[in-house]
């Protein structure tokens, strides 16, 4: 996994939620190795220490955003109960259940359009915060990402709250496109990726929860196996200079069809792998450059423009010139 900061507006926020329920926020703030709020970002690491002790002191895992507590050990219990799903669509659907039990609100369930999944989350009241849409999603596909041991790009998410102020961290957590004062809260991917299998096992869940929840605050990356080698090779060179698959494979000291059944058992593919890596690289440009659009396609191998924005529609749903203008300033 990839070292990743935390932005001190989610630490506000979720000190904002113990300090409605009357808890104190220094004894926290110490806990977590924190001298006060911080200004200035904090590691997942010490904010996974933060949510322990805002756990423990509010005897609840959902930290007062939901309708019922989340009591402590919901998580555990949560993913012994996917553990065994076989694939991310019953390991999500199962996750939605489970929550729907311990939480009543917000509700989520899985729903197929256009190609796309969506995890839409409804309430029976007046829309949540933000935060409590954000802490329902960092726990669901922190978990699934875990269990397909591989990160899964988002294509879009949607708020139904009003945006929070001065607040561009929700645009960059996500790394993908974000909308608020929705119709409903939802989060979208591919929905190719519910078939990918779950390939963890009991010995790696115990692992697993001992680095929770630091570790499901990080975007998760390939973090095993073939993929991850292959993963290090592709970003060790620009994408124009990339080998073609069969290469790769000598490379590895394959043959191309042992290549591609290894990575198939890891629910991977290599078009899946590069098509990722180029996504990822395609946002970064677009938002901290001003290269043209033109000059990042060729930067990416793309014979021409046109291909580039085709590809990048289907990674996220926009244009290359529609996403950059939605970008935060």
């Amino acid at each position: 996994m990839e070292r990743r900061m935390i932005s001190p507006g989610f630490v506000a926020d979720a000190l904002a939620c113990m300090r409605e329920q009357g808890i104190a926020a220094a004894p926290l703030l110490a806990e977590a190795g924190l001298a006060g709020v911080p200004t200035e970002p904090v590691t997942s690491a010490q904010y996974g220490q933060l949510w322990h002790a805002m756990a423990r002191a509010a005897q609840d895992e959902f930290f007062g955003l939901g309708a019922r507590p989340m009591r402590p050990g919901s998580f555990t219990l949560l993913c012994h109960a996917v553990l065994h799903a076989g694939t991310l669509e019953r390991a999500l659907r199962r996750a939605l259940r489970f929550l729907r039990v311990v939480l009543d609100d917000p509700s989520g369930a899985l729903e197929l359009r256009e190609g796309l999944a969506e995890i839409v989350l409804t309430d029976r009241g007046t829309p949540r915060s933000a935060f409590a849409y954000r802490t329902y999603w960092l726990i669901l596909m922190g978990l699934a990402c875990w269990l397909v041991g591989r990160r899964i790009p988002l294509r879009r998410i949607d708020f139904s709250c009003p945006a929070p102020e001065h607040r561009a961290d929700y645009h960059q957590f996500f790394g993908a496109p974000v909308h608020f004062s929705q119709p409903q809260s939802r989060l979208a991917f591919d929905a190719r990726y519910l078939a990918l299998p779950t390939i963890r096992s009991e010995p790696a869940l115990r692992q697993f929860l001992r680095g929770a929840p630091a570790n499901i605050l990080v975007r998760y990356r390939h973090d095993q196996g073939l993929s991850a080698r292959l993963h290090a090779q592709l970003r060790a060179l620009p994408p124009a200079d990339w080998p073609g698959f069969d290469s790769l494979a000598v490379q590895m000291r394959l043959s191309p069809a042992t290549l591609r059944r290894r990575l198939r058992a890891e629910g991977q593919s290599f078009a899946a792998i590069r098509d990722e890596i180029r996504s990822g690289l395609a946002q970064e440009m677009l938002r901290g450059t001003t290269r043209s659009v033109a000059d990042i396609a060729g930067a990416l191998g793309f014979s021409e423009p046109s291909a580039f924005h085709r590809a990048f529609r289907k990674w996220t749903g926009q244009s290359p010139g529609a996403f950059r203008d939605a970008a935060p300033a």
